[in-house]
């Protein structure tokens, strides 16, 4: 016979576990359905946490190699690739054990396996283990998440073409590696690549690295991917590879490339050009559940599909990709099933790129804010005046506002430099509570800090910057 349930989250990422979670801590009877022993889906596993304990280790050895600026001097960094990844998998161990210890003490039946929608009221279960389960459910919540984009014909038969999954379980420290991408995913991972000592390339086709973000915020991080990676091509892209003795024959076109650089020879290549949203749950067609013609499940402000007992959340359901899009959409999503009258609609959600220097926005950028010809007004305050920056040898950044010029409403914020990741918090609760400018620059902030960037950029915009001298103009 089958089991049965109030709610059923397919997924158990960041978007999946905190809906189940959350509709426990509301009383519901909560099943949670995931092919992985624990919860944590890809971020946890594949993406987010390993990524950044493997950068936490990269800007370590950064900061070994610059310090003889400040007089310290340390021997050439040996790396234990085996260590290493040993670090890495603890890290990811401590972290999904310990959500699988909460899964436990909210008593979620967790279920290790695939699931088949059988109708808009019932799921077939493919249990890791052997054999299949039956579930019948009051109500759904898709969560699956998303995949790398893969291009057909591009790979390789010794394994030489990963994505960033390989690329993150460390096989090796090739000599040489092409990151197909520019975006954040393919940076982070060639910084920690290079950090560990191999020559990385970009090839990036459009006219910049991180396409969607404020050019001048991506200024300060490309200077330094100059001088950290050997080579970034912007303007090309690749036409072909194939497997020769020892690497990977890649052929590119592009703007400005050297002869001998159109056909190149790398012991590995990474292809991070994206992700596609993992809609093909099965049996999806026997429910009432839509597909944009973005290939998103279509849902409303509520996180409801065109069915009305199942809910869709996270990547599935369209941009940005984000973890923490995700776990907010799950927290609406629950609430609305439990009868609640909520909606989701964020003023500003989040974007980090955990490079060194780090790139942090959120809200209305400046390049969006062009394109709808809407008026507004910037304000930066430089890092090089910043007594914390300086003292921690790290001027190399900008945190800028973007202000409605009418009602002095911070519409945007975006920070490069170091711990900008950290910073940005602050930006999003000043966009989210409509702060205006007034209240930042009247919001006394610790000293000496990166935060008064904050503080200054919005003393920028009346002209009083005590560290920058620039009169508002009349």
């Amino acid at each position: 016979m089958a089991q049965s349930t109030q709610l059923v989250v397919i997924g158990a990422g960041p978007g999946g576990y905190a809906a189940a979670f959350a509709a426990a801590d509301l009383g519901l009877q909560v099943a949670l359905v995931d092919p992985e022993a624990n919860p944590g889906g890809v971020c946890l596993f594949r993406g987010c946490i390993p990524s950044k304990a493997l950068l936490h280790v990269a800007k370590m050895i950064g900061e070994a190699k610059h310090a003889p600026a400040w007089g310290v001097t340390f021997g050439e960094p040996k790396i234990d690739l085996d260590k290493l990844r040993a670090y890495k998998d603890a890290v990811v161990g401590k972290m999904t054990g310990g959500l699988g210890q909460l899964n436990k003490a909210r008593k979620i039946n967790y279920i290790q396996g695939l699931a088949t929608f059988e109708s808009s009221s019932r799921i077939s279960i493919e249990l890791v283990k052997g054999g299949k389960d039956t579930l019948d459910f009051q109500h759904a919540i898709i969560a699956t998440g998303s995949r790398p984009t893969t291009i057909p014909g591009w790979t390789s038969t010794s394994g030489r073409v990963m994505d960033s999954t390989a690329a993150l379980d460390l096989p090796d420290i090739p000599k040489s590696l092409l990151v197909v991408g520019g975006g954040y995913i393919g940076l982070e991972l060639g910084s920690v690549y290079a950090a560990l000592g191999t020559k990385v390339s970009v090839v990036e086709m459009t006219a910049g690295l991180l396409p969607g973000a404020d050019r001048d915020l991506v200024t300060f991080l490309q200077r330094q991917l100059d001088k950290t990676l050997h080579k970034i091509m912007l303007n090309a892209k690749v036409m072909g590879m194939k497997d020769v003795k020892g690497g990977m024959e890649v052929t590119i076109e592009g703007e400005g490339l050297k002869p001998e650089e159109k056909t190149q020879v790398f012991e590995r290549v990474l292809v991070s050009i994206g992700r596609k949203p993992n809609i093909a749950v099965p049996g999806l067609d026997k429910t009432q559940v839509k597909i944009s013609e973005k290939g998103f499940i279509k849902v409303d402000r509520t996180l409801r599909t065109d069915d009305p007992k199942i809910y869709a959340i996270g990547d599935v359901v369209g941009e940005p990709m984000l973890a923490h899009k995700a776990s907010a959409e799950a927290r609406v999503a629950v609430e609305s099933i439990a009868g609640h009258d909520v909606v989701f609609e964020p003023q500003a959600i989040p974007a980090v790129v955990f490079t060194d220097p780090e790139v942090a926005w959120c809200g209305l950028t400046e390049t969006e804010a062009k394109k709808q010809n809407r008026r507004i007004e910037v304000a930066k305050f430089p890092w090089a005046a910043l007594g914390r920056a300086v003292a921690i040898d790290r001027p190399e950044g900008v945190t800028k506002l973007i202000i409605d010029p009418d009602t002095e409403r911070i519409l945007g914020v975006g920070i490069v430099g170091s711990g900008a990741g950290e910073l940005i918090a602050e930006g999003v609760v000043a966009v989210e509570m409509a702060a205006l400018a007034t209240d930042l620059k009247m919001s006394i902030h610790p000293h000496p800090t990166l935060s008064e960037t904050l503080m200054e950029a919005a003393e920028v915009f009346f002209g009083t910057s005590t560290h920058v001298y620039r009169p508002k103009k009349k």
